[in-house]
């Protein structure tokens, strides 16, 4: 049985530590819900260093406030990404662009750049290069084509990523944000723009999901790693 079951009183965790094996990337623990006896548990279990390094995500200051201070000083922890791991995985070859519409996204390109980092990548970022003012993108567009792939997050209308489909041939990896007012709609228009881009082969991810876009990323990477 390769499931690790990990027992408290709100339940039971199922932990697939051998999704690695399978698939190429871990599994990580997704805070988000989780009663905090859960949590607390996990985190207690993956500072031990004898343990596969694990990366934690939607881990909330509020949550990690309530760690006991000893616990969480075993962990590096960005408040911003709302991520957290204790140790990272084993550095490999490979660079990938995570690229912000606006500075209101840096949430979700700092999840993907963490991710990227956890996994054992280089996240180069690309910050506040939106089209609202097109020399951003332009002064910024040669240093993005060096990386091997690409990660663009973006809310409002969600136009970069088009614009970046037009400008480079490496693999988009394009995340709606649910940054935006009113007809924004919590990040359902920027969705809807990058699922109808007009820039062929653009792969887009879920609303705000910048671990999914490096984990996307990810996969390219080991293929060119493997290559």
């Amino acid at each position: 049985m390769t499931a690790t079951t990990l027992s408290d009183t709100t339940g039971a965790v199922r932990f697939d530590i051998e999704r690695d094996r399978r698939i190429g990337l871990p599994e990580a623990v997704f805070c988000e819900g989780k009663p905090f006896s859960v949590l607390l548990a996990l985190l207690e279990r993956f500072a031990d260093d004898n343990e596969k390094p694990i990366l934690f995500t939607r881990l909330s200051p509020e949550t990690m406030a309530k760690v006991p201070r000893e616990l969480a000083e075993r962990y590096d922890y960005d408040a911003l990404s709302r991520t957290a791991w204790h140790r990272t995985l084993e550095k490999r070859t490979g660079r990938a662009a995570v690229v912000s519409a606006g500075s209101a996204d840096l949430f979700v390109t700092r999840e993907a750049a963490r991710t990227l980092h956890y996994l054992g990548y280089e996240p180069v970022l690309f910050e506040d290069c939106g089209v609202a003012g097109l020399w951003r993108i332009q002064a910024a567009i040669e240093d993005i084509n060096r990386c091997d792939v690409v990660i663009v997050a973006a809310g409002l209308d969600a136009a970069l990523a088009s614009v970046l489909g037009g400008l480079t041939s490496k693999p988009l990896f394009a995340v709606p944000t649910s940054v935006g007012y009113g007809i924004a709609e919590h990040g359902m228009t920027a969705l809807r723009s990058m699922l109808a881009s007009c820039a062929p082969g653009v792969c887009v991810l879920n609303i705000d999901n910048g671990y999914g876009a490096a984990c996307a990323a990810a996969r390219v990477l080991a293929l060119l790693e493997a290559a």
